[in-house]
């Protein structure tokens, strides 16, 4: 089995996830790993996907959803790699205040300091309110209370508020 890594990416429209997985399905690929979301009127969507088709096959398949110039698609070959196992806790992030560049780029800053990895990040502007939501895996030896000292000086420093708080092993 050959694992693909796919993107589509354009302007928003009903059908594009029915349609994709219709094609995958057909090729016979099974979907692994995925995220679909908007951005600001914008589809994006990738996905991982296990099977015997090739990159080619799978290319010519998807060449449908991109006539018309309103969506790209690109599938790549990606290794299959043994996910890490869990040896830490894992923490949902959330910041949430005024929009201002810099904020994504500063917090993330301080998790990676730590060795934190960012399995999952959201972002939204509504208005002039901006809200990051971020899944962190720690590892076991993290010091928390030093990261929250940490997220909680440069939050001060951006003007915006911070919270971390632990992902109990029950809400799993």
């Amino acid at each position: 089995m050959t694992l693909h890594a796919i993107t589509v990416l354009g302007h928003d429209r009903p059908g594009i996830i029915a349609e994709t997985t219709a094609v995958l399905g057909s090729l016979g690929l099974n979907l692994e790993d995925s995220t679909m979301t908007l951005l600001r009127g914008h589809f994006a969507m990738m996905l991982i996907s296990d099977g015997d088709a090739a990159t080619a096959a799978i290319e010519d398949a998807l060449t449908p959803l991109t006539d018309g110039g309103q969506l790209t698609v690109t599938v790549r070959e990606v290794p299959v790699e043994q996910a890490a196992s869990a040896a830490g806790s894992s923490w949902v992030l959330t910041v949430h205040g005024g929009d201002r560049p810099g904020i994504v780029s500063s917090i993330v800053a301080r998790v990676a300091a730590v060795g934190g990895n960012i399995t999952d990040l959201t972002t939204r502007l509504a208005g002039e309110l901006y809200l990051l939501v971020a899944e962190v895996d720690f590892g076991a030896d993290t010091d928390i209370d030093a990261v929250r000292v940490s997220l909680n000086e440069v939050a001060a420093e951006l003007g915006v508020g911070v919270t971390l708080a632990a992902v109990e092993a029950d809400e799993l």
